[in-house]
């Protein structure tokens, strides 16, 4: 069986999309959020999933990444269940959150899990400017530890405040994996790990490609040699190895290199430093669609590039690492 772990779609009626693909801009003239109508044509989805090979697809949707609005969650959330229902199964929900409003964010979560089924919830990496290791995400963490489902961290969907990366789609190229890597290391640093011991996370685009910084950040968790030991918000380390986090905690997706041209090539060429710098047992399938691929003959050449690497049993395999249930019913 071979599910889409990164999988995007907004409801129409929240997408505001015209008839091609355009972009959102920030209020720095910088490209943001892609808007494509391809995000809420589900028949399109499924012809590509028929011709790609894909059994099954987690939907997530930029329209809830980061939103305090509780009704447009719930939006999302009941387009998602209906896609399921509407498509015999071939749609899995993940539940979209007010995140930072604990009581909120923990009575929807409940909602999704227990009312729809949804195996997981999802955000971004970062939230109104707050890190993920914000103790306002506490009770986000308590409840997906307490439910059994796993969280999907997904790139901000906005754009780094820094005026250096607003040249040449720089945030998007570079500071969506920057947030990412930012979040993982975060999130490690601080213990929350640690703290929620029974809490699974799964990270876009191989958390931003963390395993290539690991010389650099093992090194610099020397604080003492570094300078910083007593320097307050710079001190902090992990309680474990970092390998341990990387390796045996956090789980991560193939995604992230960024199409649609000559995917099967630049999917490949990601997937291998990937999977050189976090352990196969942590990844998962991801095509990103239909934002950084869309052409369908290019995702069906993708699919089979995983699939013939000597790692694609084990990719394809973890799926029942984050989807116990829907494995077994399979």
């Amino acid at each position: 069986m071979i599910v889409d772990f990164q999988h995007h779609f907004t409801p129409r009626e929240l997408l505001n999309a015209g008839s091609s693909v355009s972009v959102r801009l920030d209020k720095n003239g910088n490209p943001a959020n892609l808007v494509n109508p391809l995000l809420a044509d589900l028949d399109a989805h499924i012809r590509m999933m028929d011709l790609a090979g894909i059994d099954i697809a987690v939907l997530s949707s930029g329209a809830g990444f980061d939103q305090p609005d509780l009704e447009i969650c719930r939006r999302v959330n009941d387009a998602a269940a209906k896609a399921n229902r509407d498509y015999r199964g071939r749609f899995v929900g993940l539940a979209h959150v007010p995140a930072l409003d604990g009581k909120l964010a923990v009575k929807e979560a409940e909602r999704c899990v227990k009312e729809l089924g949804f195996p997981g919830i999802t955000i971004g990496s970062e939230l109104q400017g707050r890190p993920l290791d914000d103790e306002a995400l506490y009770p986000l963490w308590d409840i997906a530890q307490k439910l059994g489902v796993y969280v999907f961290v997904h790139p901000l969907p906005a754009v780094i405040n820094w005026n250096l990366m607003y040249n040449d789609d720089l945030g998007r190229v570079i500071g969506w994996e920057f947030s990412l890597l930012n979040a993982a290391l975060r999130m490690m640093n601080a213990g929350v790990l640690d703290r929620f011991p029974a809490l699974t996370v799964q990270f876009a685009h191989f958390a931003g490609g963390i395993g290539r910084y690991m010389g650099r950040i093992d090194g610099f968790v020397q604080r003492e040699k570094w300078g910083t030991a007593q320097i307050e918000r710079h001190n902090r380390r992990p309680a474990k190895p970092y390998d341990h986090y990387l390796n045996t905690r956090l789980f991560y997706d193939c995604a992230g290199w960024a199409g649609p041209d000559r995917a099967a090539k630049l999917g490949l060429h990601w997937i291998k430093f990937g999977l050189q710098e976090v352990a196969t047992s942590q990844v998962v399938f991801a095509t990103d669609y239909p934002q950084a691929v869309r052409d369908d003959r290019e995702v069906k050449e993708y699919v089979q590039a995983v699939k013939a690497l000597p790692e694609s049993a084990a990719i394809f395999g973890n799926t029942q690492r984050l989807l116990p249930r829907l494995a077994k019913a399979a």
